[in-house]
């Protein structure tokens, strides 16, 4: 068995609310045909407010890809210490106790991975593995619980840490005046999560099984056009509407082990944004209260990529804990479309078998 214990996250001390994100478009791309409608959208993401690296003027700035990448080094290495620390914590484990390290990021990038320097500098023993994952975007965050099951399930006893960080607004192009570009600029925010996965042992989310599920020939809905200037995100018009062929997914996959997916004790959704959760909430026959977690992640955070996940799972752990043996789904869906799924059931004081 392996356990998804209680994530820690760190969101930026720059904030910036919906009315900045409205006033800033406005006055960046006056008379721009597409504002309108963007504008129009931005207000819907229902998006309060997010948090950024730097302060609204340094972002709204471009000072080149090398510079922009520069900045990711530097504040991902000066962020992700404090939040793994308490991710360790939460678990009730030390470094030299972490067998793997899955480090989720697609908003900068590092050769070798900040796995490397983690290893280095905080005191992860040598030998411990790096597994990066950089191109799987949103999907990321639950991909990284999969595969850290999976190593768990492959190497008993084992315990993986997860780190997501992701600094969207590295990623801004001033140039990019489009609907889905300057939508994409009025929803994600920047944060730095972390959590455990277990081997033996611990509370949470004791985790039984996962799947990946890719829409076949959708590819180039959302993705990244590198160029000069960096990278440019991508969102085609139809990504909205992928949830409808998911949802039947999502209800077989919780059906093998004999559960209704409508009738689940707790769902942790990835939130790309409020149709996303809207239409799983319609084609699951699920109450909108249930994805109350990815709600109030989107709201107060905006789309935080990777993390997302790992933010809405730690809002479970701080609210009245389930019931022990109540099931659950964690899906997270990104470039693709790729769908990441897992089922669990809430597990308290499990009995730990590890060697110390």
């Amino acid at each position: 068995m392996s356990m998804l214990c209680k994530p820690s996250v760190s969101v930026p001390e720059n904030v910036l609310s919906m009315e900045d994100t409205l006033e800033f478009a406005e006055r960046m791309y006056a008379g721009n045909p597409s504002l309108p409608l963007a504008l129009k959208l931005i207000q819907n993401t229902g998006v309060r407010k997010r948090h950024i690296v730097q302060d609204i003027d340094s972002t709204l700035r471009h000072p080149g890809f090398e510079e922009r990448n520069r900045i990711y080094e530097r504040e991902s290495k000066k962020r992700c210490p404090e939040v793994i620390e308490k991710a360790l914590a939460n678990a009730g484990v030390v470094e030299r106790e972490i067998n793997a390290i899955i480090y989720v990021s697609c908003t900068g990038f590092l050769m070798p991975s900040l796995t490397a320097w983690l290893i280095n500098t905080m005191g992860f023993r040598s030998d411990t593995r790096q597994i990066p994952i950089a191109q799987l975007g949103c999907a990321a965050g639950a991909a990284a619980i999969n595969r850290a099951h999976d190593f768990c399930v492959a190497h008993p006893g084992s315990n993986v840490l997860i780190v997501a960080c992701e600094l969207c607004s590295l990623c801004y192009q001033p140039d990019d005046d489009d609907v889905g570009s300057l939508l994409s600029d009025g929803l994600f925010g920047d944060a730095v999560a972390a959590a455990v996965v277990r081997g033996n042992g611990g509370t949470g989310i004791a985790l039984e099984r996962n799947a990946s599920y890719l829409i076949p020939n959708t590819e180039d809905w959302i993705s990244y056009a590198v160029r000069a200037t960096g990278f440019h995100f991508q969102l085609d018009r139809r990504v909205p509407g992928t949830m409808e062929p998911l949802a039947p997914v999502l209800r077989e996959f919780v059906a093998d082990d004999g559960w209704d997916v409508g009738k689940l004790d707790y769902y942790i959704i990835h939130a790309g944004g409020p149709r996303i959760l809207d239409d799983l909430s319609t084609h699951l026959d699920v109450e909108r209260t249930m994805f109350r977690h990815s709600w109030a992640t989107l709201t107060e955070y905006g789309n935080i990529a990777s993390a997302v996940v790992l933010d809405a799972l730690r809002r479970l752990f701080e609210e009245d804990s389930p019931m022990p043996g109540a099931k659950g789904l964690l899906a997270g869906f990104g470039p693709g479309i790729t769908a990441e799924m897992s089922v669990g059931r809430w597990t308290v004081d499990a009995p730990s078998g590890m060697n110390r």
